[in-house]
């Protein structure tokens, strides 16, 4: 594009004259590698449609972006200084850019955004303002607002009903997904999907057609505009019927769904410029909720582990291109599963073919459910399983380039396996353990190359938890957590790098939570009203139903291991509900019976049940049974869980706090709403925590605040700062 044909440039963006009377903006953001609205975008954009406005010789606008995304959104950094700032001032940012949004949709001539890539939340809302939208085949387009406790507040409520209708509005807000190209024009929202390579001249296409009336731009803006076409019966079953579905799927933990299908409701007989100060209220009731405040929190967080994550895969001097599982079994299926599905050939190894049979059949069961909902063919199935080379032999080994092993969780097993895989492979080969508590530093003890040895913890089941803790032992070098993070990064998952203790990060404080768990019921408390509290509160499971489904059997070994590493605080001189029912051989799920007892519905999955033999088996080794508060419950099982992690963060087993909670967000299913354990911690007040934790210390050395939390408490200080 010649400079004379351009009639503006910024930081942002591009206005660039074409042929035919027709202006292309091209959206370009400086220093980025792809396109947000950010002040310096909106700084631009008021200057672009001042021009547009003032040039009566355009024909038509192009929008289109000069990077491989249309949009990601608005860049959500600028969010909790904007949320501070108070209600007026958030209304008054929303009317500047919805005037823009609307002046763009106002222009005296057709409009057409090319969209490439993705196109989410605000970027979806402005290619909305615009008359038509072509999508490239890649595009991934969606309102995730409501992710972040909010609603879209750029006309999303306003202009997506109306152009799409109230259903297909209601699933892409309320549900907040990214929705490929291919639904956007099933959908009415796309008016064309093509390919990368004919996406411009496309968009140019309809451009040209609607500025010569053969298209007519100007009944599909009154139909935006306009009060929705639904009389007060079809209006009341559709928004009803809605609420009641989305409510409950939601949980009223997370209002905003619920909210942006009610303010949809409530603007249905309006105009544009009405709805749009509906929406503004309800975005500005939402923004200032704390569930909003957590949930941007928890945005940044993720991103800040995503770039840790990226800089230690720059430090990885070696590509990782094969891989191998030492134990094949349910987890080494889930691992060998998860490699070859992302495209890192693996071998499963293991020393019985019936280990092998086990791992195999895992792999093919994960890959037949996305056959069976359409996410893969038959062929692509084939070759995920082409890349799984199972073996009862160390053959080929030296051509590995990471080796995980996960074999049974003992010690000497595990020793012994170790040596004799770091035997079979190359100088340079990165060996990981799969290890769930037992250190990394003493699994060390018996290699002769420790510096590329670490921990590699895979969460169950592997193929959903997107967690992996990349653990550095006391000989781990730079290089083994680098190309172990790259591996992590090619699986799809969040890796986060702790220091090495016993448990590492999740698992040392997920058995102080389960040790408070263990003490209300020696206390007299019901393990059923404990779940209902901590499901109430927000945990996906309650700890009896998680210790179930975890494994009785697996908690009470986890627990000892605990309780070596940590005698002072995760050792106990009474006989506790898992040792009672571990030693009745109840293990949970894995047999049927734990504290509740499990039956197979119609599909195979496990359903609890009440088992009154369970009371009976506890009733000799605890108080009689009473009442406790919710309050208390709550108290006395998080209360240790937060004690132990500010223990994390003060030993340097953890970075930061947000990879503190991101780990437990993504490990564990803390509850989201919550922003994490530390964000918890900063809501309550340190001082309230501190207080309540010294009330509790004659329960025993898991409730005694730490030091820091001490500082802060003084202070009147809070873990995060921002």
């Amino acid at each position: 594009m010649s400079k004379t044909n351009c009639l503006y440039s910024g930081k942002g963006l591009q206005l660039n004259k074409l042929d035919n009377g027709f202006v292309e903006m091209l959206f370009d953001l400086q220093g980025e590698s792809v396109n947000k609205f950010c002040r310096a975008m909106f700084e631009d954009l008021d200057k672009a449609i001042t021009l547009l406005q003032s040039d009566s010789s355009i024909r038509g606008l192009l929008a289109s972006s000069n990077k491989s995304v249309f949009f990601v959104g608005a860049d959500i950094s600028e969010f909790g200084s904007m949320f501070s700032e108070g209600g007026d001032l958030i209304q008054s940012y929303l009317d500047r850019i919805n005037a823009y949004f609307s002046a763009i949709e106002d222009l005296p001539f057709p409009t057409v955004a090319a969209v490439n890539g993705y196109c989410l939340g605000g970027g979806m809302e402005f290619a909305l303002s615009c008359d038509y939208r072509v999508l490239s085949e890649d595009a991934k387009i969606g309102l995730p607002e409501t992710k972040l406790g909010i609603i879209p507040g750029w006309g999303g409520t306003v202009r997506l009903p109306r152009l799409a209708g109230v259903d297909v509005a209601v699933e892409w807000i309320a549900g907040g997904k990214e929705n490929p190209a291919h639904d956007a024009l099933n959908a009415k929202i796309a008016d064309a999907v093509v390919t990368k390579d004919t996406l411009r001249a496309t968009a140019l296409k309809v451009l040209a057609q609607a500025a010569e009336g053969k298209l007519n731009y100007a009944q599909r803006r009154e139909q935006k505009k306009s009060p929705l076409p639904m009389n007060d019966t079809e209006a009341l079953m559709a928004f009803e019927t809605s609420k009641m579905f989305v409510k409950s799927q939601a949980g009223y933990h997370y209002p905003a769904p619920v909210a942006a299908i009610q303010n949809m409701q409530d603007a249905m007989k309006m105009s544009r410029d009405e709805a749009l100060k509906v929406e503004g209220k309800t975005f500005v009731a939402m923004a200032s909720t704390p569930v909003a405040f957590n949930l941007v929190g928890l945005f940044m967080s993720d991103q800040l582990i995503a770039k840790k994550a990226k800089d230690w895969e720059k430090k990885s001097d070696k590509k990782i291109g094969s891989a191998a599982v030492l134990g094949a079994g349910i987890m080494g299926g889930g691992i060998a599963y998860q490699s070859a599905y992302k495209g890192v050939p693996i071998k499963m190894k293991d020393i019985a073919q019936s280990g092998i049979d086990l791992g195999l059949s895992e792999a093919a069961k994960l890959l037949n459910k996305r056959v069976e909902r359409g996410r893969m063919s038959a062929a692509e199935m084939a070759e995920v399983l082409t890349r799984i080379d199972p073996m009862l032999s160390f053959d080929n080994f030296d051509a590995v380039d990471i080796v995980v092993e996960a074999v049974v969780e003992n010690a000497k097993v595990k020793h012994a396996v170790l040596k004799d895989v770091e035997s079979q492979v190359k100088d340079d080969t990165i060996i990981c353990s799969n290890t769930s508590t037992i250190s990394i530093s003493s699994l060390a003890e018996v290699l002769e190359r420790p510096q590329n040895f670490c921990g590699m913890h895979f969460f169950n089941p592997v193929h959903r938890m997107p967690l992996v803790e990349v653990i550095r032992g006391e000989k781990t070098s730079d290089q083994a957590v680098a190309r172990t993070v790259a591996y992590a990064n090619a699986l799809g998952k969040k890796a986060i790098v702790v220091n090495d203790c016993p448990g590492f990060l999740v698992n040392r404080v997920l058995f102080p939570y389960f040790a408070g768990f263990i003490a209300l019921l020696r206390d007299g408390a019901d393990f059923q009203q404990i779940d209902k509290v901590m499901e109430r509160w927000g945990w996906p499971m309650g700890p009896a139903y998680l210790m179930d489904v975890v494994g009785v059997d697996t908690g009470v070994h986890a627990e000892n291991v605990m309780a070596q590493g940590f005698p002072d605080r995760m050792s106990r001189d009474f006989k506790g509900a898992s040792d009672i029912l571990f030693e009745a051989g109840r293990f949970g799920q894995k047999n049927g019976k734990g504290f509740y007892q499990y039956q197979n519905d119609k599909k195979g999955k496990p359903q609890k049940l009440v088992d009154e033999d369970t009371y009976a088996l506890l009733a000799p080794h605890c108080a009689e049974k009473r009442e406790f508060t919710e309050e208390e419950i709550v108290a006395r099982m998080m209360l240790p869980m937060a004690t132990e992690m500010a223990r994390c963060l003060e030993e340097n087993i953890v970075g930061t706090v947000a990879e503190a909670d991101m780990a437990l967000i993504y490990g564990l299913g803390f509850p989201p709403f919550r922003g994490g354990i530390f964000r918890w911690m900063d809501s309550e007040g340190l001082q309230k925590i501190v207080s309540t934790a010294e009330n509790f210390e004659k329960l025993g050395a898991i409730y005694q605040p730490t030091e820091g939390m001490k500082k802060l408490a003084a202070d009147n200080a809070t873990y995060y700062t921002v």
